[in-house]
């Protein structure tokens, strides 16, 4: 999603179409309305894409209003490898902190979603990609562990490109102490619930992405572990159109359903509702 700003000629008089007011869609490269994008909650009028949007913006939009409670706000990323590229990973942190106005790649606390109690944790894939080293993994292990301790349901809205690669095996180490987590809670026989937005990829699609009691995912989403262009050279044959889209893993059981972004709250509303009705013995 980009501004643009053009220039006409009409009438011999000139015409400017004011930076910010125009976007093009990345799906069907029409020109739209940017309000009109707004109006519909980050979704394109024409042909129903959603942009990515920012975790505090997904939070509003699930969340009831001034329900959200952060948690975990005090961890702090390390360099344990000192990790550096073209650019120090301490460095690449920074940044991305005073980008997003987030301390981390993933927003964890408590809320309401139409009136169900739940802990809800979301990704921000414009901090590094939503990748996952070793304080994401931390933030999302606590947070199934206080769902534990108050019985609540979790609910993770998933954004990432994977594993941080600059927390080289400490960040690998993050898919099975979520993973372990999970366990936990469903031996304390309470529901998971996993959204996939795009895209989630790596190792949080092989780890607790794929993992929720209910996997659900927004439209045409990519989904999957290595990207289909490292595939096909790997296989050496075509991919399948749409390979990795939401449409083509629903078609192939990867998914329990696909849910417009203008219908995922009440979705969730009436899936929560339906687990606090249910004894938890016959879960």
């Amino acid at each position: 999603m980009a501004w643009f700003k053009r220039k006409e000629e009409s009438s011999g008089s000139k015409v400017v179409i004011a930076e910010g007011l125009w976007i093009k869609c990345d799906s069907c490269k029409e020109i739209i309305y940017r309000a009109e994008v707004e109006r519909g909650g980050r979704v394109c009028p024409k042909c129903h894409y959603p942009f990515r949007i920012s975790a505090r913006e997904r939070i509003g939009q699930l969340a009831d209003a001034g329900s959200f409670e952060e948690r975990e706000t005090g961890l702090t990323t390390t360099d344990p490898l000192t990790f550096k590229d073209t650019k120090k990973y301490r460095e690449r942190v920074r940044a991305a902190a005073q980008k997003t106005s987030t301390d981390e790649a993933v927003i964890c606390g408590i809320a309401s979603i139409g009136g169900q109690p739940a802990v809800l944790a979301v990704f921000e894939f414009g901090f590094l990609g939503g990748s996952m080293g070793s304080v994401v993994g931390e933030k999302l292990t606590r947070a199934i562990e206080l769902a534990i301790d108050k019985h609540l349901p979790v609910l993770i809205v998933s954004a990432s490109g994977g594993a941080r690669m600059q927390e080289g095996i400490l960040s690998l180490m993050q898919m099975a102490k979520t993973s372990a987590a999970l366990e936990r809670l469903a031996a304390a026989r309470l529901p998971y619930i996993s959204i996939l937005t795009d895209p989630t990829t790596g190792g949080v699609t092989a780890s607790f992405a794929m993992l929720g009691d209910v996997i659900m995912a927004e439209p045409r989403a990519l989904i999957g572990f290595a990207g289909p262009r490292v595939i096909a050279e790997t296989i050496r044959q075509p991919l399948p159109e749409g390979f990795q889209r939401s449409e083509f893993l629903l078609a192939h059981g990867q998914l329990d359903m696909i849910v417009e972004r203008r219908d995922l709250k009440d979705t969730l509303r009436r899936i929560l509702a339906f687990f606090a009705a249910e004894p938890p013995r016959s879960r």
